[in-house]
């Protein structure tokens, strides 16, 4: 039986100045090994066979690729963030298991790599790496009863101080509570990779409706300096980058409390049966819509004016919200300016669909002295402001947009 010492001197396999590097000899010690067939066996393998092998089936083939992405969507992997001091175990892309752990402390950090399980081991043995004195399991052991090897003498183990649990507290190991490292021991084999980062941002999104939330964690090891900038394109890969504001980002750094901040709820947005750039976002109760790809989608006229936080389109005027230079309007809005109906569906998609015809007219030149809606980047165009817009029963509107323009800047 191995005795495990859970040493300080971490060697080779110590990560300094960044936790996103993974020195070339950790990844290569995680490569998987390719089996080489002994000679006999090539030379038997190079002889013609005797019957000329029958071709396979296309259907077994589409079998076997569909059993084969089915294998790797049942694949367990274990993902550690040391920063926010938890292990989580997934399946394929679903987290299944959520735990607690006490990884290293700031001067005997917990290495960041990819690894694998490389032995279990029940009731092992401990080593004091000071004086080489072993404690055999038991309720003196610190090891606990269950141990996971992932790198020379660093592993996952049990505890017999459980209080340290959500401390940085051993000499590079992680800790787990004895019945949680207990129940991943029972679900994980031989092989089962590891991933151990160090992530002080962590943004989630719930599969069942989209809710979007994030985290800032301490940075106990002093690795990771993080950024306004850097959250709010964090958060924009979630959809909702556009969402906090700079104060709130600001606030939430400073506090980096590892608590959850609630965002909002993020829906696919389609238009007409296709999907847009852009997410539908419903933030407190109110469900907001980018206004340039509505626009753009139906191909309509949209203008902004920003005195009066106001979007002007060839078919009405409605309220609209600049969130970080990308223009919104809500859903109670879409049907004044876009004359598009809809909303949720079954598959939690935010469908839109074209209603009755509208007034409209033709596009024309942006006035230079305009702001269209948008990113503030992209091209577009406006109707020019004397033109009444054209009903669809081809008479003229009874308002052209100077006087739509004009009121709504009152």
């Amino acid at each position: 039986m191995w005795e495990k010492v859970c040493a300080g001197m971490l060697g080779a396999m110590m990560i300094t100045g960044t936790a996103a590097g993974v020195s070339a000899a950790e990844k290569g010690s995680v490569q998987p090994q390719v089996a080489v067939a002994p000679a006999a066996e090539k030379e038997q393998a190079a002889q013609p066979a005797a019957q000329p092998a029958a071709q396979e089936p296309v259907a077994d083939v589409a079998a076997e690729e569909k059993k084969d992405e089915q294998k790797k969507e049942d694949q367990l992997k274990i993902s550690i963030n040391l920063a926010a001091r938890s292990l989580a175990l997934y399946r394929g892309a679903e987290k299944v298991r959520l735990y607690p752990i006490a990884p290293g402390t700031a001067s005997t950090p917990t290495p960041t790599g990819y690894y694998k399980v490389r032995e279990k081991e029940v009731n092992p043995t401990w080593t004091d790496p000071e004086t080489g004195i072993s404690i055999p399991t038991g309720p003196e052991c610190p090891l606990g009863y269950r141990w996971i090897g992932v790198q020379g003498n660093i592993g996952i183990h049990g505890t017999n101080n459980p209080s340290s649990i959500g401390t940085y507290a051993s000499h590079g190991c992680m800790r787990m509570f004895e019945k949680d490292v207990e129940e991943l021991y029972s679900l994980i084999h031989i092989g089962t990779p590891i991933e151990i980062t160090y992530n002080r941002v962590v943004v989630e999104k719930a599969p069942a409706d989209g809710t979007v939330v994030y985290y800032i964690y301490p940075d106990e090891y002093g690795w990771q300096k993080i950024t306004t900038e850097e959250v709010h394109k964090w958060l924009g890969g979630y959809g909702v980058g556009n969402f906090v504001s700079d104060e709130e980002i600001d606030k939430k750094i400073a506090e980096s409390d590892g608590n959850p901040t609630y965002v909002g709820k993020v829906y696919p947005l389609y238009v007409n049966g296709k999907r847009l750039k852009n997410n539908a976002v419903e933030q407190d109760g109110v469900m907001y819509l980018p206004a340039i790809d509505l626009a753009d989608a139906v191909k309509v006229n949209l203008g902004w004016i920003p005195e009066a936080q106001t979007l002007m389109s060839t078919y009405g005027k409605a309220p609209g919200v600049d969130k970080r230079d990308v223009l919104y309007c809500t859903d109670k809005d879409v049907r004044t300016l876009f004359h598009l109906t809809g909303g949720l569906d079954k598959e939690k998609n935010y469908s839109l669909q074209a209603a009755a015809a509208e007034p409209r007219v033709e596009r024309e030149p942006v006035a230079a002295d305009q702001k269209i809606a948008g990113d503030k980047k992209a091209a577009a165009s406006q109707v020019k402001a004397e033109e009444k817009p054209v009903l669809a029963d081809g008479s003229a509107s009874k308002k052209s947009l100077t006087e739509i323009y004009q009121e709504a800047t009152k």
